[in-house]
């Protein structure tokens, strides 16, 4: 069960980053078409994923979470095999917009089906695996992208999900147990999914095209204003509707602040995993391939230390732990700052702040997940998850939104000191997040030593 939720939560994160590399070659097959119309190819994923996670994890909840996993898996699959095979540039981005459909039923029914089924002494170490499989998914994407793009074309990419959604599929049938709300006469309230659906998308969308259309362009203001209104329609209609998002789990400040660090740190995460790729092909001069096997340690430490990690938060505490990841982690942030010179040194310059993001990573993703869920009843598995998957999706939107706005528009890229900016910018927010895990820790004291 458990490499069955972790191939799901791998293949949805993976989609958010691989196809970034092969965008390029994606242009050169649809040459013809506007580069602005076809990063909807990158955009509609992002942002239709975003939007739908919460949605998808309380429907879950309701209906069915094994149900709700397997649809999810098998539209993601399907739409996988029809980006392939596109003819034409409205094809794909239309199959990628079914693709974040299936990935948003996906990844939070996984977490859900994972804590229904693991013993409570057993859910750090389980959480730790699966937050650890979307965590390399989402680092490993750049380098496995430009080497199915190497070996072929951007139609690799999308090729690879087939194999492993079919073998998903299989131990998915046989594994996974139907889990749902205990509770009867429940019914999802459609209006409140669609205004938080509109609310995020509007959100993810402001974020995402901000760079691009420029953050006064009334497009952009018009997204955040629209976003705003829907967002008190919705607190509105919660004070009618118990069963609404809003009223699910914030309201537990352990969640809360848990959710808030997860936004927090994913904004870090994103935004170095950018700044990354970019310096690597744009000052050390590395190709795409060679860019991808460099930054490939880091993934690679993550998923090694992330079952250890897990027993140490079980031992000493999910804050402790989750706080020492996010300073572990921009202290790597702080070492490219510093140490990552104009002149390509891997071993010096490069490979011991590899090794500080693995690990701190490793700490503080799988811990924080576990955070943000460990406090929900069991009937709000799927939503809480949903709610922690969409606060990191969020932050990953806003971290890349933010260095492109450092590092110039339109792949003008900048100079060294650019760089520079953008991973102090990466440091200086994972230490931010390492301050919301300590507000998060005082929190689980005080919720512990009530009686």
């Amino acid at each position: 069960m458990l490499v069955v939720c972790s191939l799901a939560a791998f293949m949805a994160f993976l989609d958010a980053t691989i196809v970034n590399v092969a965008f390029p070659s994606i242009q050169g097959t649809f040459h013809h078409v506007a580069r602005s119309w076809l990063s909807w190819v990158l955009n509609g994923y992002n942002i239709v994923f975003a939007a739908l996670l919460v949605p998808a994890g309380q429907l879950a909840d309701l209906v069915g979470r094994r149900r709700v996993f397997m649809v999810g898996l098998l539209a993601f699959t399907l739409a996988s095999l029809l980006c392939t095979i596109a003819p034409s540039a409205e094809a794909l981005v239309a199959m990628r917009l079914v693709q974040a459909v299936g990935a948003a039923l996906l990844v939070p029914t996984s977490l859900g089906l994972l804590l229904g089924e693991l013993p409570v002494e057993k859910r750090i170490g389980g959480i730790a695996m699966l937050g650890a499989s979307a965590a390399v998914a989402a680092a490993v994407g750049p380098s496995l992208g430009g080497l199915l793009v190497h070996a072929s074309n951007w139609r690799l990419v999308f090729l690879v999900n087939v194999p492993l959604g079919g073998i998903t599929l299989l131990m998915g049938r046989r594994v996974l147990r139907e889990q749902h709300d205990l509770e009867q006469g429940r019914v999802p309230d459609w209006l409140s999914i669609g205004l938080l659906a509109g609310t995020v998308s509007l959100v993810a969308l402001g974020l995402t095209q901000g760079p691009n259309w420029g953050w006064g362009d009334a497009r952009v203001v018009s997204s955040f204003a629209g976003a705003a209104l829907l967002l008190a329609a919705l607190a509105w209609r919660s004070r009618s509707q118990p069963w609404t998002t809003s009223d699910l789990s914030l309201r537990i400040p352990s969640v809360r602040l848990a959710n808030v660090a997860i936004l927090i740190f994913a904004c870090a995460f994103y935004a170095k995993i950018l700044t990354d790729v970019l310096f690597l092909t744009s000052i050390w001069g590395y190709t795409v391939l060679a860019a991808g096997a460099a930054i490939t340690p880091g993934p690679l430490i993550t998923a090694v230390l992330a079952g250890p990690a897990g027993r140490l938060a079980n031992r000493f505490g999910l804050a402790p732990v989750a706080g020492i990841g996010a300073v572990v982690y921009a202290a790597g942030c702080a070492w490219y700052a510093l140490r990552a010179g104009t002149h390509a040194d891997y071993v010096i310059r490069w490979l011991p702040g590899t090794a500080l993001t693995g690990a701190g990573i490793a700490m503080a993703f799988p811990t924080l997940t576990t955070a943000a869920v460990e406090a929900l009843p069991a009937r709000l598995y799927a939503t809480g998850s949903g709610l922690n998957a969409t606060a990191r999706q969020l932050g990953g939107v806003l971290g890349v939104a933010i260095v492109i706005a450092i590092l110039g528009h339109a792949g003008a890229v900048g100079g060294h000191n650019a760089f520079v900016d953008a991973w102090t910018f990466a440091a200086i927010t994972a230490g931010l997040s390492a301050g919301a895990v300590l507000v998060l820790g005082q929190a689980s004291r005080a919720r512990a030593s009530r009686p």
